[in-house]
């Protein structure tokens, strides 16, 4: 099993909507089976919390559920049991790093994109621009499940 682990700052927004976009996307694709996918927040301020309600209106709108989500900081079990920890800005990197040192398995979601290749995803809790949110997770899905895929065949 191949486990994935999406980290952003508060584990409402970006993390969890890369959680379960992707989790629709490889169920889709028929490897559910085969690679483990959760999110995680590099900060407290959110714990225990669901989905921001943007986040949920976006998810509910492509018809991804998202039920049951509360947000959860990142462990030292957890950085050592995922295999890729998937980051969305430089923020996000400084956290980790200051959290478990620096690490390849740390690395940005849009390394996997086509149209935003190494861009940096704004957080929406500040922009308000979720759907441009949705939009590059979407985009950076294909090539990071692509990358998936030749490591576990």
């Amino acid at each position: 099993m191949y486990k994935v682990l999406f980290v952003c700052h508060g584990n409402i927004c970006r993390s969890a909507m890369a959680e379960y976009v992707f989790k629709d996307y490889v169920k889709k694709h028929g490897y559910s089976e085969l690679i483990h996918i959760e999110s995680r927040a590099t900060s407290t301020e959110e714990i225990g919390n669901p989905v921001y309600p943007n986040v949920r209106r976006i998810l509910d709108k492509e018809g991804i559920p998202c039920d049951g989500h509360q947000a959860k900081r990142i462990t030292y079990n957890d950085f050592n049991d995922f295999d890729i920890i998937i980051i969305f800005d430089d923020e996000n990197k400084y956290s980790l790093n200051r959290m478990f040192g620096e690490s390849d398995k740390i690395v940005l979601f849009t390394k996997f994109s086509k149209n935003y290749y190494n861009e940096e995803i704004d957080d929406p809790w500040y922009t308000r621009n979720f759907d441009i949110t949705y939009k590059m997770i979407v985009d950076s899905e294909v090539g990071l499940l692509e990358y998936i895929i030749k490591i576990i065949q």
